[in-house]
């Protein structure tokens, strides 16, 4: 039977090396977070004994570190990819209730997977931060848990930028809180509905119209990644959101169509990492689809009904 570290003996003695929940996500073992979950739940090994306390530093070269008794072995290749996610996907690795999820977009590099990644090795990838059923655009996937994690932390303030669409046209005056930070529910909507409501202000976003109408289309970026942000905030000021796209991270743009997904380039991964620092990064140039929206619109031609006059004052042919 084997003996459990950090439940009753005393511990072990401290020792050089990575905390065992880093080790684990940069084997490609799960992200940090689960990484650490997998820990609490007994399942890790370290030479024979089991290590049930967060925090332990490892060497991932000298030590024998098991998980569901298979051996770690060592780091995977880091690798960075864009996914445009289309609706009706679901962000995470797997669903209870069997909908499609985005590893079904990247099925090749998933651990679920049965071919091998680009470069014939097989990579586990995770997504970073979340983007709901309905909505669309930029997802980031990797096993690079240490960056994943800096990413989704609110206090790193990367920017996310969206395009969303609304119904009916909201006043300057609704438009402006958005823009200074409007209070919105925290909690999930069957938690509102149940009376357990948690209201907080959001952070200041920035909001321009991309194309007017009975259905307008904004550019928002905001600096925050709260559930359901961009729905509650236009929701407060009383116009339900029809779409919602993300178009931006940081300093990459969406360039790639609706299911598709790339591997991010050596700039591109150095310019997340800046922003997972606070440190300020130049965005790409626009998106193709922003500039699709900006350009005006084009009046269809009118022609007259059956058996009237051409467009140019001739006579229209094949008239009854």
């Amino acid at each position: 039977m084997t003996k459990a570290i950090g439940s009753g003996d005393g511990g072990v003695p401290e020792v050089k090396g990575e905390r065992l929940q880093k080790i684990l996500a940069a084997a490609g073992v799960a992200s940090r977070r689960k990484a650490e979950e997998i820990i609490l739940a007994g399942r890790v090994q370290v030479n024979g004994k089991v290590v049930m306390e967060l925090g332990t530093k490892h060497d991932a070269a000298r030590d024998h570190i098991r998980v569901d008794g298979k051996l770690l072995k060592g780091p995977e290749k880091q690798r960075y990819y864009m996914l445009n996610k289309p609706r009706g996907y679901v962000t995470t690795a797997d669903d209870p209730q069997k909908r499609a999820t985005v590893m079904d977009l990247m099925r090749r590099f998933s651990k679920y997977g049965a071919k091998a990644g680009p470069h014939g090795d097989r990579v586990r990838l995770y997504p970073v931060g979340r983007l709901d059923y309905l909505s669309e655009g930029l997802l980031l996937m990797t096993n690079d848990g240490e960056l994943a994690n800096k990413l989704s932390k609110a206090a790193a303030g990367v920017e996310k930028t969206y395009l969303v669409k609304v119904s009916g046209v909201p006043e300057a005056a609704g438009l402006e809180q958005i823009r200074r930070g409007i209070v919105i529910d925290r909690g999930r909507l069957d938690e509102v509905r149940a009376g357990r409501r948690d209201r907080i202000v959001t952070a200041p976003a920035r909001v321009e119209m991309v194309r007017g109408g009975d259905n307008p289309w904004y550019e928002v970026t905001l600096t925050e990644g709260r559930n359901r942000q961009l729905r509650k905030m236009f929701e407060e000021i009383g116009h339900h959101v029809e779409k919602i796209r993300r178009i931006g991270y940081g300093a990459l743009r969406l360039d790639i169509p609706p299911g598709e997904f790339r591997e991010l380039t050596p700039g591109e991964v150095m310019a997340l990492e800046r922003a997972a620092e606070g440190k300020k990064v130049v965005p790409k140039k626009r998106t193709p689809e922003f500039a699709q929206l900006k350009a005006p619109v084009k009046k269809k031609q009118s022609f007259p009904r059956r058996g009237g006059a051409a467009p140019g004052g001739g006579a229209r042919r094949g008239g009854r």
